[in-house]
C-alpha cells in the first residue's frame, strides 16, 4: 500500500538580503515539506550573486502570487512592502512579515483585510511569543521590554561602513540600529499590537548593568501610570527581550521558590532572538491554522516621528530615511504629534523649507512621492 503524503505548501519570498537569504537556506535545507517556490527581487536578476537560489528569482509580483500559497515579506522597504502586501492580501494570500518598518508606517491599514502577521524572530516577534507564554502561565504583563547594547544618535558614515563590513549587514541596517531608530520602531509596534503605550517621546530607555532591576523600575512606572508600557533598557553586554508581569498574590511563595524574586513584579527574559531562523515558527503557525502572532493593530496610538540629525536646507533630497545620516526616528504618541510625517515615508522625499537639527518633520515640511504608502499614511496619521 502506497503511503499518501500531504501536498507541499508553496512559500513565496519577498527580498534577497541577509534575512531573506537565511530564511531561504533554512526552508530548502531543513523543511522538505515546504517549497520555496518564487523569490521577488527588484535587483537585476544577474546581480543577486549573494542569494543562494538564483533560479527561483522573479521580478514579477504576479508570478510570485501565482506560485505561492503563503508570502513571507522581509524586504525591509516600507514603500515596496506596502505595494506587494496590498496585492498579496487582495489575492487572498496569507502574509508573514519580518518588517517592523512596514507595520509601524502603513501596516494598520491592512489589519483585518486578510491574514497579516509579523513573525517571531526579530525583537517584537520574540516579545510577542514571550507574552503568549507569560499569559498562559497566569502572568499579567505590565511592561514589554527590549534590550539595546549601544546607542549613538549621530554615527558617522565611516564608523557605520566599518561596522557593517565587520558584521556582514548593510550600512543602512547598521545605522538604524546604532542611532536608535530601529529599537524605537520595534517598541512602537509592540505598543500598538498589545494595547500598550510609551511613557514619553523616545521612551525612557534607562541605562543599566542589571536588566532585572531596571525592568522592575519600568514596571513601577507603569503601575503608577496605570498603563502597560513598551520600552527598552540600554544594557551593554546583554541581548534579548523581556516581559514584566504580575501574578496572583497566592502564587508568591511558589514563584519565589522558582527564583523569580519577591514580587509583585516578575521579570521573564528571553536572552536571544534569531531573526531568519525563527520566521519558520510563524509560518508553521499560520499553515496549521493558528492565526496571527501580532501586527500593528487597526487602531494604532504610537508612531515614529522623523527628527533631523543635521541642518536640512530647502531642496535637500532624502534618499534614505531609516538608516540614513540626515534623520533618525523616535516613538511618539500620535495624539502628541499632529501632522507628523511617519519616518518610514520619508524616502525619496524633498525638503520644502529649512529644517533645524532636532526638529520633527511634518507633512508640510516635505514633498513625498505619490505612492500607495503615502495615501495610506495620510489616512492614518495626517
Amino acid at each position: 500500500m502506497t503511503r499518501q503524503t500531504s501536498p507541499s505548501h508553496r512559500i513565496g519570498l519577498v527580498g534577497t538580503g541577509f534575512i531573506a537569504s537565511g530564511f531561504a537556506r533554512l526552508l530548502v535545507n531543513h523543511h522538505p515539506d515546504l517549497q520555496l517556490s518564487a523569490v521577488l527581487t527588484r535587483r537585476p536578476l544577474n546581480s543577486t550573486t549573494g542569494f543562494p537560489f538564483p533560479e527561483r528569482l522573479t521580478q514579477s509580483v504576479q508570478e510570485l502570487l501565482d506560485k505561492a500559497d503563503l508570502i513571507v515579506e522581509c524586504s525591509g522597504d516600507v514603500l515596496h512592502a506596502t505595494d506587494v502586501i496590498d496585492q498579496a492580501l487582495k489575492a487572498g494570500k496569507p502574509v508573514v512579515t519580518m518588517n517592523s518598518e512596514f507595520h509601524i508606517t502603513t501596516g494598520s491599514y491592512f489589519a483585518g483585510r486578510g491574514l497579516l502577521t509579523e513573525a517571531e524572530g526579530d525583537q517584537p516577534g520574540s516579545i510577542a511569543a514571550l507574552r503568549e507564554e507569560a499569559i498562559m502561565m497566569g502572568f499579567k504583563p505590565i511592561v514589554y521590554g527590549n534590550m539595546k547594547g549601544f546607542l549613538n544618535h549621530h554615527p558617522t558614515p565611516e564608523e557605520m561602513a566599518y561596522w557593517a563590513s565587520k558584521q556582514g549587514i548593510s550600512v543602512e541596517q547598521t545605522t538604524s540600529f546604532t542611532d536608535g531608530t530601529k529599537i524605537q520602531i520595534e517598541q512602537a509596534l509592540v505598543a500598538n499590537a498589545f494595547g500598550a503605550t510609551i511613557a514619553q517621546q523616545g521612551m525612557l530607555g534607562p541605562q543599566t548593568t542589571d536588566v532585572s532591576k531596571a525592568a522592575i523600575e519600568l514596571a513601577r512606572r507603569a503601575a503608577e501610570s496605570g498603563q502597560v508600557l513598551s520600552d527598552y533598557v540600554l544594557a551593554p553586554g546583554n541581548a534579548g527581550v523581556f516581559v514584566v508581569g504580575t501574578h496572583d498574590e497566592s502564587e508568591w511563595r511558589a514563584l519565589n521558590y522558582l527564583k523569580l524574586g519577591d514580587g509583585p513584579y516578575y521579570v521573564l527574559v528571553r536572552p536571544f532572538h534569531l531573526c531568519q531562523y525563527e520566521i519558520i515558527k510563524t509560518v508553521r503557525r499560520v499553515l496549521n491554522g493558528g492565526g496571527i502572532l501580532f501586527n500593528n493593530s487597526s487602531a494604532p496610538t504610537v508612531s515614529i516621528v522623523a527628527i533631523a540629525k543635521v541642518p536640512l536646507k530647502a531642496g535637500t533630497r532624502i534618499d534614505r530615511a531609516i538608516g540614513g545620516f540626515q534623520l533618525r526616528g523616535e516613538a511618539a504618541r500620535i495624539a502628541d504629534a499632529p501632522n507628523h510625517v511617519p519616518m518610514g515615508l520619508v524616502q525619496n522625499a524633498v525638503i520644502r523649507r529649512d529644517i533645524e537639527p532636532g526638529q520633527v518633520l511634518s507633512f508640510d515640511d516635505v514633498d513625498l512621492p505619490d505612492t500607495l504608502a503615502l495615501h495610506i499614511a495620510r489616512e492614518l496619521y495626517a
